[in-house]
């Protein structure tokens, strides 16, 4: 394409997008227990295929600039993780278990790709699956995981807890651990659903998030080199 219709096309991918987003933001606000990720990405195939525009070409212009913006809005989770109000807060419990669920997060799936006999890369990606896209990436880059492979699996473990949050929730009341399950189950998904609950489960969605991140990026690098060298 030349760069004027590439700009129109990006412009034309930007917008709909942004629609997209915008009335699932209404619709969930409306309906209760609706999950504004899944809503926004129905709407979005919807549009594509009224348009009749094909997906290819909606991705090829969308992904690069939503993919330097998701690395923008991954460090601005520490504006609403500064405003967290840490007076009383157990935080001796809360690292503990922030730890394990990073351990837990990435050692049990990648156990059970290994158990259903699952390619070497594969088991290797399945180690990204409870970190957000931009820090999954750099992991898998890190210790030599195919990086679509990473990339399908965080985005679908977090389309699903997003989606399924509002279900297992019912029984639950703190929004303080709804925000903190979200944060470390279903990461940059999970911290948009805890927004949608309230400030409070949003905040402690991005300390989960965010903190879970940062261990996960430490520990998983050295785990995989330490086993590959024995």
């Amino acid at each position: 394409m030349m760069p004027q219709s590439v700009l129109l096309a990006t412009l034309a991918a930007i917008v709909l997008t942004l629609i997209a987003h915008v009335i699932a933001r209404l619709l969930a606000k409306k309906i209760s227990g609706l999950p504004m990720v899944i809503t926004a990405m129905v709407l979005v195939i919807l549009f594509l295929f009224l348009l009749r525009w094909n997906y290819k070409d909606y991705y090829q212009v969308a992904k690069p600039v939503f993919d330097h913006l998701l690395g923008y809005v991954t460090v601005l989770l520490a504006i609403p993780l500064a405003a967290m109000n840490f007076k009383g807060l157990p935080l001796k419990r809360l690292s503990i278990i922030v730890a394990l669920a990073s351990v837990i997060g990435a050692l049990l799936p990648m156990s059970l790709a290994y158990l259903f006999a699952l390619s070497h890369e594969t088991v290797l990606a399945f180690a990204t699956r409870s970190v957000t896209t931009p820090i999954g990436l750099s992991v898998a880059a890190i210790i030599n995981a195919p990086l679509a492979m990473a990339n399908l699996i965080i985005i679908v473990s977090g389309l699903l807890g997003a989606a399924l949050a509002r279900f297992l929730f019912r029984r639950v009341n703190d929004d303080r651990a709804k925000g903190l399950t979200l944060g470390l189950a279903a990461h940059a998904f999970g911290t948009v659903e805890a927004w949608q609950i309230s400030p409070t489960a949003g905040r402690y969605a991005a300390f989960g998030l965010a903190v879970n991140g940062l261990i996960t990026a430490i520990w998983v690098p050295l785990f995989i080199a330490t086993f590959s060298l024995s």
